[in-house]
């Protein structure tokens, strides 16, 4: 039985055939789209995570998401002040979504198409992790 945190190890050929739940990372840190870009950076920090999930205002809204990089290229670059930008002005949204039974490798693809770095995982019924590129890289066995 794998201990609480600690992560299995997959060969290549193993961690393709993975299904997304096996990888992911179960916690998710979510933050409403009205909130100050100052408040996600605090949240950010506080839970030690490099993204937040965009809570939807209502059940058929979809998902947003804003990360580290939202904050640099579309904040700091652009000479803006923390507290005036709200995480809906630089979230991406929509998100790309995976179930938690699709393969890795198809879960890459559709990270690879879509140009991001991470899919919110949805089990029909609520979030149930993120996959993130840094997620199928911890699981490789070196």
């Amino acid at each position: 039985m794998i201990a609480r945190g600690q992560r299995l190890c997959y060969g290549v050929r193993d961690l393709r055939d993975a299904r997304a739940e096996e990888v992911m990372s179960r916690r998710v840190v979510t933050i409403a789209g009205g909130a100050t870009v100052a408040e996600a950076v605090r949240c950010m920090r506080a839970e030690r995570v490099s993204s937040l999930v965009v809570e939807r205002r209502h059940a058929s809204d979809a998902w947003g998401i804003v990360s580290r990089t939202d904050v640099i290229r579309k904040v700091v670059t652009a000479c803006r002040e923390l507290e005036d930008v709200r995480v809906h002005d630089i979230m991406t949204k929509p998100v790309v979504t995976v179930s938690p039974g699709l393969a890795v490798k198809f879960c890459l693809r559709l990270m690879d198409m879509a140009r991001v770095r991470r899919a919110v995982v949805f089990d029909g019924h609520g979030l149930a992790g993120i996959l993130s590129r840094g997620d199928v890289f911890a699981a490789l066995s070196a």
